[in-house]
């Protein structure tokens, strides 16, 4: 069992030992966790649940997954009394307990790992009093948001480097230049010189990507306006059901009138993975001459051996499921598959 304690910055987690803590127990960790990916159990008083500490935290957990259209919840939360802490809630793979005592001095979040199941993370939230606490969290509440999401992360990469397809792991290699490792439920669809596309097909939805290569040509390669091009280049190779038809992406959503288009331009942010500078673009596709469409989250780096620009570009197609988040996230948490040789 891992204990950490985190003391959250306006910019910055320090790590270091946690010594105790008053809303957290330890027992067994040799049973495996139960739940399901981004769902939480949340256990919290009725006064606490009632306050503003209440609304803070489910304004947190429960805020609307930014890649999708319709509304769903970061996290599932499954709210229980303290009292009902039992041994198959002590389980779940998420935990977060939530704890207002007048002799804590200073609020404090803390988190474990392997506590009483594994893989399983258990936060510790706990201060003075209600307001205090509600505040605390609401400062901290990137980096709350940050532990919970890289827990369910680093499981999905735990499985997927255990069962990963070895083909698709090979070509993707060749083609690319890079260590790539894909679930060995996905199929490939089609593949080229500079692009493959790989997808899990069900019967109601489909869960893919395609990967593709083109020439670095210094920053202006890395623009939002250049990069949404390169993806419509590529994205035209994906056809649609009927002929003529292939993806494109959206560029102008209709108004709350329902009436009329506004601009619409993908989400843009830039981040790294161990050192590997990435740039992020989520937002929607369609397809020209049908009635297809879903979100779209794309990842692009340069890979400085072979001076090209690599993106790897996950969407999903799931019209009549109300659940599409852990789709969607289980695609984004691949990119941390991804491994690029570093040029000499």
């Amino acid at each position: 069992m891992k204990r950490i304690f985190l003391h959250f910055l306006a910019a910055l987690s320090v790590v270091a030992v946690m010594v105790g803590c008053k809303a957290m127990d330890s027992l067994s960790s040799a049973e495996t966790a139960v739940g399901t990916p981004y769902e939480m159990v949340l256990v919290c008083a009725q006064p606490q649940w009632q306050s503003e500490l209440g609304d803070t935290l489910q304004s947190i957990f429960q805020q609307p997954v930014k890649e999708l259209m319709q509304y769903e919840p970061m996290f599932n939360v499954i709210r229980i009394l303290p009292n009902n802490f039992g041994n198959l809630t002590r389980k779940h793979r998420n935990i977060v307990t939530v704890l207002v005592d007048p002799t804590i001095t200073e609020p404090s979040i803390g988190a474990q790992y392997d506590v009483t199941a594994a893989p399983q993370i258990q936060i510790a939230i706990q201060g003075p009093d209600n307001a205090t606490l509600a505040k605390y969290v609401s400062d901290n509440r990137e980096n709350l948001l940050y532990v919970l999401e890289k827990a369910e992360r680093d499981r999905k990469i735990n499985y997927v480097s255990r069962y990963h397809s070895e083909p698709i792991h090979e070509l993707l290699k060749e083609r690319f230049g890079a260590d790539i490792y894909i679930p060995n439920s996905y199929k490939i669809l089609t593949e080229s010189e500079d692009m493959v596309w790989i997808s899990q097909e069900y019967p109601d939805a489909s869960q893919g990507f395609f990967i593709y290569k083109y020439p670095y040509e210094g920053q202006q390669s890395l623009t939002a306006e250049a990069l949404i091009k390169a993806r419509n280049k590529f994205a035209s190779r994906i056809p649609g059901p009927v002929d003529g038809s292939y993806m494109t992406t959206v560029q102008a959503i209709v108004d709350e009138t329902g009436e009329n288009y506004t601009p619409f331009i993908p989400n843009y942010r830039s981040f790294t993975i161990e050192d590997c500078p990435w740039i992020e673009l989520a937002g929607y596709w369609e397809v020209t001459n049908d009635y297809m469409g879903g979100p779209f989250v794309s990842y692009t780096t340069v890979n400085k051996a072979t001076k090209e620009v690599v993106t790897y570009d996950c969407y999903l197609y799931a019209p009549t499921r109300k659940d599409k988040r852990n789709m969607l996230r289980e695609l984004q948490q691949l990119i941390y598959l991804m491994r690029f040789p570093t040029a000499e």
